[in-house]
């Protein structure tokens, strides 16, 4: 029988299909110790309060352990909680701001010359500081996609893959993203 030291080397997959066997929280501990810090700053990018990150984090956690058994390696763990903590992070601010945030259809006419390699160039160009201003003023939603792409470099098919939508519905969500910061940063924050 392993001991929990022996699951320290233990690939993500295999750790998590012995926690849905057994149930054992030792080993989630184990799991969460791996995960616990990225999960906690994604938590603060959305609180923006330590004690609410660290609530968030443990509610992450807990949900998790629920959920492991959903988990069906359709990507790495890793991309497939970073999901996790962001629709939980969502669900949060969308809850706490009372905001209704209305879904967009795609419609394919609009993707027309939407590319992940063509950027925008004034996108890039934005400084820091505004640029994380800008980010607290669009939609959880807006602000999810982009932190998928934009911090944790997840491709479009990763992306595709932890919305559980199209590549054109990512590409699309992407464009509109990119183009809201811009026009949040040009017109919010001079």
């Amino acid at each position: 029988m392993k001991t929990i030291k022996d699951f320290s080397k233990v690939s993500d997959e295999d750790l998590i299909k012995s926690i849905v066997k057994t149930n054992d929280t030792l080993l989630f501990e184990v799991l969460y110790d791996r995960y616990a810090t990225v999960v906690y700053n994604k938590c603060y990018g959305f609180a923006k309060d330590e004690h609410e990150a660290k609530d968030l984090t443990q509610d992450v956690f807990l949900k998790l352990f629920v959920k492991l058994a959903s988990f069906k390696e359709r990507s790495k763990f890793s991309t497939w909680l970073y999901a996790f903590t962001y629709n939980h992070c969502v669900n949060y601010v969308t809850r706490n701001t009372a905001k209704k945030i209305e879904r967009q259809s795609v419609d394919y006419r609009d993707i027309e010359d939407v590319s992940e390699e063509k950027e925008d160039y004034s996108f890039h160009q934005m400084k820091v500081e505004k640029l994380k201003e800008a980010m607290d003023l669009i939609s959880p939603q807006e602000k999810m996609i982009l932190l998928l792409k934009y911090q944790d470099y997840l491709s479009i098919k990763e992306i595709e893959s932890v919305l559980g939508i199209g590549e054109s519905a990512v590409k699309m969500r992407l464009k509109r993203a990119k183009d809201r910061l811009v026009n949040v940063y040009r017109n919010n924050l001079k």
